[in-house]
């Protein structure tokens, strides 16, 4: 590939910064380009593909400010070079640092950015207490406090920023374009967790009470949101700002990656849409509802989402064990399900009977304690590891806020639970 660099444009820069983030960019090129890599990949997309050769490990969501203290430096002033600088360190940090089976890929990407697609833009700004602990909890204040309020509710207006997006393609070629694959891609993280989006406008424990004393209201806001994402999904198709996640290092919402051999579908040479892509479904704020209720409040207003895309992937940190019969009973393109440390795993396992991959989160508290129990986070793995019998398995460890400073938990977690999944090959 040529580099696109203008001389106007190299001659502004600090040409010691441009050296630093080019020598980044080699780096991750090589990494990209070890044979380990592909590897992976393979792995990943055959468990995926229900033909799993081993459980696949993934580590996210962990507490970045630390890694990033004991293992970047960036050393960038130019304000034009200082994200590039940063997110090639994250890459290269995950390699050296985070022995996962994530594959690093020789790309750089650049989303096409979506205006007015935020909790605010239905008509309402939200209200909120934040805490002064950015992964504290919050307090939301409702701000439909009637029915009557359903009235001032409109769908967001979205609006695609090409412009932007193209003009971020051509500065990144100038940069690192003859290095690293540029890439510009559309939308390609679907999450439907509509009860998430319902509490910022309901509050949660109003919308609990709603199921008893005001059960209309739900029904209408919950039909609202999913009208709202129905008409996201044609206006990005609409706007070409669709990409397709079944790429070798595209991210489940559950938490593990998605890359499968069934989509594309055989023989479709279109423009990337839905119907070829994978979506996320979740409700953890239903945690505590029955699957009845969860089935007439959350359920039947998402089925219209899933179905309109080629594969599924169901769950968060909810546990699902006594939902998992009505979800495979109603979502005919269910491929992964979510297991909660909390879940019933033998009963999760026993219903997911390798007809859907099991993604399994282990308990985090057991590296996130100030003194970590490494002997229980072991044997958790070995445990659940042994229920699910060979069937495609996912590890994915998330939600580890805190390692007490000691990052090196990080790497200890992962070469672990490769370990032993390397042992049930």
């Amino acid at each position: 590939m040529m580099i696109f660099m203008t001389p106007a444009v190299f001659l502004t820069m600090n040409k010691r910064d441009l050296g630093v983030v080019r020598d980044l960019a080699k780096r991750v090129r090589e990494i990209s380009e070890l044979p380990v890599q592909r590897e992976r990949a393979r792995l990943w997309k055959a468990c995926n593909s229900l033909n799993p050769e081993r459980p696949m490990v993934l580590a996210t969501q962990q507490p970045m400010g630390e890694l990033e203290a004991a293992w970047i430096d960036c050393q960038c002033e130019d304000e034009r070079l200082m994200g590039y600088e940063a997110e090639l360190r994250r890459t290269i940090m995950h390699h050296e640092y985070i022995p996962d089976d994530y594959p690093i890929i020789g790309s750089w990407i650049v989303p096409i950015p979506v205006l007015n697609g935020g909790y605010d833009d239905y008509g309402f700004e939200l209200r909120k207490t934040d805490p002064e602990n950015p992964d504290g909890a919050y307090h939301i204040e409702p701000v439909i406090t009637s029915e009557h309020d359903i009235d001032r509710l409109h769908f967001r207006p979205l609006a695609v920023d090409h412009v932007r997006a193209d003009a971020a393609v051509l500065h990144a070629e100038e940069i690192l374009g003859d290095l690293l694959k540029v890439e510009k891609r559309g939308k390609n993280y679907w999450r439907y967790g509509l009860s998430r989006v319902l509490i910022h406008m309901r509050g949660l424990e109003r919308m609990m009470l709603d199921m008893y004393d005001n059960p209309s209201i739900l029904h209408r806001l919950m039909a609202f949101l999913r009208d709202d994402f129905m008409q996201e999904i044609d206006i990005l198709e609409g706007e070409a700002a669709v990409s397709f996640n079944n790429g070798p290092a595209m991210l489940g919402g559950s938490g593990g990656l998605v890359d499968n051999n069934d989509l594309p579908e055989k023989g479709y040479g279109g423009a990337p849409n839905v119907a070829n892509s994978i979506c996320w479904a979740e409700s953890q704020e239903t945690v505590g509802v029955g699957p009845d209720q969860f089935d007439e409040f959350v359920l039947r207003y998402q089925l219209p989402l899933v179905k309109r895309f080629g594969l599924t992937d169901y769950g968060c940190c909810e546990a699902l064990d006594y939902k998992l019969d009505l979800l495979v009973e109603k979502i005919p393109n269910l491929r992964w399900i979510s297991v909660s440390p909390w879940a019933d795993r033998r009963m999760c396992a026993e219903k997911i009977a390798g007809n859907y991959v099991y993604v399994y989160k282990p308990n985090p508290a057991y590296i996130c304690a100030k003194q970590p129990d490494w002997e229980s986070a072991e044997k958790d793995i070995r445990d659940t590891a042994a229920i699910v019998d060979g069937a495609p398995m996912h590890i994915c460890m998330k939600d580890t806020k805190t390692f007490w400073g000691d990052a090196g938990r990080t790497t200890q977690w992962c070469e672990m639970a490769v370990r032993i999944a390397e042992e049930m090959s």
